[in-house]
């Protein structure tokens, strides 16, 4: 059970608001928030994803994973007065990423859905960009862009994630790493609900969206623009190695391996390499790894 409760205040910027009904298709954003995040990231985030957009989503759906604190209630209240379309959800209990993200998915009344975090940056134009490819290309099921992770302030970048932008590409990568940037894509909430909606796969929900999304036969982009700056924080590395993060890696690989996405060479080779990042580097070696291999 949860309780919705709606928003409905003075909106600051009526022309962006008008040129995003009248020319694109309507779009909700899917956020989530929990208790450990920070009030003024969050509501730089919740900001950069809505009022500073050139093109404005029709809706935001908010959901607090649980109890949250009173400074992250004050910066929705302070939000809300700025943004007609916020759409509040209280989950009672702390559910998890995928839980919180699917309860926000579903509550939006769009078919075209843009995923964001909470204590990210969107690029300003990023939907603009986005908006532009899909109308180009109607047949396109999700679609993301590229990344930049910073540190402190936006300016101090430490590693950029570059990921392939057709869909042959894209499936091509899939088969040795994630994809897609989670954190910047818009996708069809009839196409995520076909194959079943995020489903909670300990830190690879969204990997393992993809190969079911790839199975079903959809189409993939990438967009060459750095959609999103994303926090990196302390800890980023750390979380990315550990004995239960390899097991759920190795689950991914057994799943492709299951449904014939990858051959026993190539399982066997992904599951030795994850092995020794998350499981035999220390930290600080994982880190340097991480920077100057898997990151620009």
């Amino acid at each position: 059970m949860y309780i919705v409760s709606y928003c409905r205040n003075k909106y600051v910027d009526p022309l962006k608001n008008s040129m995003n009904t009248n020319k694109h298709i309507p779009f909700s954003v899917c956020m989530s928030v929990y208790k450990n995040d920070n009030a003024v990231d969050f509501l730089s985030a919740i900001r950069s994803a809505s009022i500073e957009q050139t093109i404005v989503p029709s809706e935001i759906i908010l959901v607090a994973d649980g109890p949250i604190s009173d400074s992250l209630h004050e910066a929705i209240q302070v939000f809300s007065s700025q943004y007609t379309g916020l759409r509040f959800i209280q989950l009672p209990t702390n559910q998890g990423h995928a839980i919180a993200r699917q309860t926000a998915i579903d509550a939006a009344q769009n078919e075209w859905i843009a995923i964001m975090d909470s204590d990210d940056l969107a690029d300003p134009a990023r939907f603009e960009k986005q908006l532009e490819y899909i109308n180009a290309h109607p047949t396109i099921d999700v679609i993301g862009g590229q990344i930049v992770e910073f540190a402190d302030t936006p300016e101090q970048v430490v590693g950029q994630r570059i990921v392939p932008c057709d869909d042959m590409s894209i499936k091509k990568y899939l088969k040795a790493r994630c994809p897609m940037n989670f954190v910047t894509i818009m996708i069809r909430k009839s196409a995520l609900k076909a194959v079943g909606g995020i489903v909670d796969w300990y830190c690879e929900e969204d990997y393992y969206l993809w190969i079911r999304m790839c199975l079903a036969g959809n189409t993939f982009a990438n967009i060459p623009y750095n959609l999103v700056h994303v926090r990196a924080g302390n800890g980023m590395y750390q979380r990315r190695g550990g004995w239960k993060y390899f097991q759920s890696e190795r689950g991914i690989q057994r799943f492709m391996l299951k449904h014939r996405l990858i051959s026993i060479p190539r399982y066997l080779f992904n599951v030795f390499g994850r092995f020794v990042v998350q499981v035999v580097m220390t930290d600080k070696i994982r880190e340097i790894t991480f920077k100057t291999i898997f990151r620009k």
